[in-house]
């Protein structure tokens, strides 16, 4: 990673953190298919299971994942074009409880999840090196189009490891 950590906004750190010094786009490309399995291998009636009360169910955890995604998808576009507008931050737990995942089926959003991250994939892979090294500004931050592919990636490894510590879903090694 050719990314000095103390110009990031603190609060991505610990996303740039679990993703290292690796290319990150191939990560986000071979993680498509690792987390794909991962999910699709989620049982059944673990799909409506919140380890606390006042936790997100795991399918809003997905929804977030998703949700997030497009957001920060949003965001590289903008600044990829040089748009120099502060574009708002966003209320996570707003988007969760007006997402309307419970009535979604781990499939649908499982489908959903893959269509995003190729979207995703299409969008950082077609940039140019003078696009990912444009600035933007994000809810008062200064953020790089690069950085966002690291707050994708790293953000999802985040959840994925929640999931796996706090809901006790292990059905793969290799994340």
């Amino acid at each position: 990673m050719n990314i000095d950590l103390s110009e990031v906004p603190s609060y991505t750190r610990p996303y740039f953190e679990k993703v290292g010094g690796t290319n990150v786009i191939q990560l986000m490309r071979s993680n498509l298919a690792v987390f794909e399995s991962f999910y699709r291998n989620i049982p059944a009636e673990k799909w409506d299971y919140a380890y606390a009360e006042g936790k997100w169910k795991i399918k809003e955890v997905l929804g977030h994942i998703i949700d997030s995604e497009r957001v920060f998808q949003y965001r590289a576009l903008r600044f990829s074009r040089n748009d120099q507008t502060d574009l708002p931050g966003f209320d996570q737990d707003l988007l969760v409880a007006a997402g309307n995942v419970k009535h979604r089926t781990p499939e649908s959003l499982v489908t959903e999840y893959i269509l995003v991250r190729k979207a995703g994939l299409a969008l950082f892979e077609n940039l140019s090196a003078e696009e990912l090294s444009r600035f933007g500004l994000a809810n008062g931050f200064k953020v790089r189009v690069d950085w966002i592919a690291y707050m994708i990636t790293g953000h999802e490894i985040h959840h994925i490891e929640i999931l796996k510590e706090r809901y006790g879903i292990n059905v793969i090694s290799n994340v």
